[in-house]
């Protein structure tokens, strides 16, 4: 029987663990590796029909409602019973209690609030505005969490696009982390045989993610490169559209859209992409997906020139496009399914660079982050 580490760690998020989308995802992939590393983990979340998470308890606390914000669909809490929060609280003893921001004061101010004295809180920011609406919105929020955040002694950005929307909305100085993958998953699909000329989208289909831009590039470049194929993989509003433009267009043959993708399929669909493209438009911290097309062993991986996939694909710009630009978009397509020397070259460059994301790699130092706060917190002496 595994013995457990001294350290507990609670994870505290608003929204669902039923999804597998960004915030979730870290939520997981952090809180897994945790466990497997001996430590006491629990996660207190809102609506959430799972029970555990690798061997780990889930405790939904809260009643969630679906709205839209910042171009995504989100489960925003309604108001939590202190005494249910109360209750697991004194089930559990928590040394770190990790907060993903921004939150809510009805559930995850709440919690806050309502901890030990001797837990030391630390937080993860994770977004960046996809207009006007989010940014106000977020700041708004602020006045809100207030009395919160005076609790966090640390807050963790997952890129500089996140710290420097953290800083605006929240006033808050945060110290640069990034998100993860585990890189071990996705080993069995990289290395993979590659289907020749084959571009592959993964994501929510709707409209910020670029699809409907994706698919009409793609009809540019099958003039030139007629033996081109293109998955749009995943579910949303946009479907039905797209699925009409396929066959306004005649493509049926070449664009196959296969619907929601399962985390076990994932992998393997994006190792067998020459290409695999997210011309998200806006609202990007980060972007996970592209991590995680590399980590499979993709091609090439392309992303739209937003502040947040620059965090990602910066270093070899030539990756990044601008998905209004159909033309462009078109020929940068053509140019990584053509030219092999360059594909070859953009491919080593990423399966090096996706180690810096590997959940080995971050997660001790984010253990070390967690010591420091609870040293914060507890001064020698005070326990």
């Amino acid at each position: 029987m595994r013995v457990k580490k001294e350290l507990s760690v609670g994870f505290l998020f608003d929204d669902t663990l039923d999804s597998n989308d960004g915030v979730a995802q870290y939520v997981k992939t952090v809180g897994a590796w945790l466990s497997a590393q001996g430590y006491n983990v629990i996660y207190l979340v809102g609506q959430t029909k799972l029970r555990s998470w690798r061997d780990a308890p889930i405790y939904s606390l809260a009643k969630n409602q679906t709205v839209t914000f910042n171009g995504n669909r989100v489960s925003t809490p309604w108001p939590a019973s202190k005494r249910n929060i109360k209750a697991v609280l004194a089930k559990h003893q928590i040394d770190v209690l990790h907060v993903q921001v921004p939150f809510s004061p009805f559930f995850a101010g709440r919690v806050i609030n309502l901890v030990d004295r001797n837990t030391a809180v630390v937080g993860t920011f994770h977004i960046y505005p996809a207009g006007p609406v989010a940014r106000f919105g977020t700041r708004l929020l602020k006045l809100l969490c207030i009395g919160s955040l005076k609790r966090f002694l640390v807050v963790l950005s997952v890129s500089p696009a996140a710290a420097e929307f953290a800083a605006w909305a929240f006033g808050l100085r945060t110290i640069a982390s990034s998100n993860v993958v585990e890189l071990d998953r996705y080993a069995a699909a990289a290395g993979g045989k590659l289907r020749q000329k084959k571009i592959v989208f993964l994501g929510r289909l709707v409209p910020r993610k670029g699809a409907e831009e994706l698919l009409r590039a793609f009809m540019l470049l099958k003039a030139n490169v007629p033996t081109a194929s293109l998955v749009i993989a995943g579910d949303g509003p946009q479907r039905t559209k797209l699925e009409a433009i396929v066959k306004e267009n005649g493509l049926q043959s070449s664009v196959r859209l296969p619907g929601f993708i399962s985390e076990d399929d994932k992998p393997d669909l994006l190792a067998g992409a020459a290409i695999a493209c997210f011309p998200s438009l806006h609202g990007e911290s980060f972007g996970i997906v592209l991590i995680e097309a590399m980590a499979a062993g993709a091609g090439v991986v392309l992303g739209g020139a937003n502040p947040g996939y620059k965090t990602v694909l910066g270093g070899r710009p030539e990756t990044l496009v601008d998905p209004k630009n159909t033309r462009q978009f078109a020929k940068r397509l053509e140019k990584f399914l053509t030219d092999a020397q360059l594909a070859a070259q953009i491919h080593s460059w990423q399966q090096s660079h996706v180690k810096r994301y590997d959940i080995n790699e971050v997660g001790p130092s984010l253990v070390k982050v967690y010591y420091q706060a609870i040293a914060k917190q507890r001064p020698l002496g005070d326990n």
